[in-house]
Order: structure tokens, then sequence, then C-alpha cells
């Protein structure tokens, strides 16, 4: 891939969307539907997903070099912040708290 007309920010940002995408998803498909209870209350499922989603949108919206990035890496850090907060007491979540956190960190430096 040509990465010539990305700064360092850009290209971390979009390794951290991509794999809290992965880590969201695959969490959310197996970890949370296997374990059900708390790990499948609705508003929290439908974070989880949604967060899977906007992680891959804002991947996609830097790779293509949209200049609206911007928006979509600032609505996923936002998403990416209530994920974590949401998964940290949930058992077995760790990987996707820290992926989200990451991903939230580095979205917020390409929103700006």
């Amino acid at each position: 891939m040509i990465k010539q007309h990305m700064s360092l920010d850009m290209e971390e940002c979009i390794e951290a969307c991509i794999e809290c995408h992965h880590v969201c998803f695959e969490l959310a498909m197996n970890h949370c539907l296997e374990k059900g209870g708390e790990h499948t209350e609705p508003a929290l499922f439908r974070l989880i997903i949604n967060c899977a989603e906007i992680c891959q949108t804002s991947a996609n919206f830097m790779l293509s070099g949209s200049d609206l990035h911007t928006l979509t890496c600032d609505l996923c850090a936002e998403i990416c912040r209530r994920c974590s907060d949401g998964c940290e007491e949930l058992d077995g979540m760790d990987e996707c708290v820290e992926a989200c956190r990451r991903c939230a960190e580095t979205c917020d430096r390409v929103a700006q």
C-alpha cells in the first residue's frame, strides 16, 4: 500500500482502528455470546458492535484519503471510550478495553 500521503499519526490510527474492529467484533461474536448474561446485555452488546463498525469506517475514511476522516475519527474516539468503560468490568474483556483505549487515543490525535 502506498502511504506517502499519510502522516505517522494517521498510519498508527488506521492500525489501531483495524485492530479495535477485529478485537471488538471477535469478542462480541465469540466470548460475549458464549458467556451470555451481562456480556449480552442489549445496550452494551450493541455498543461493542457499533464500536467495531465505526472503527472499520474510520479506517476506511483514512485509507481513502477522505477529508471527512476527522469527523469519523472524532466519533470513533467517543464510541471507543464508551465501549472501554462498558467492558471494563466484564470478565475476559481486557483485550477489548485496551484496544478501545488505544484507538480512542490515536483517533483523538488524528481528529484535531
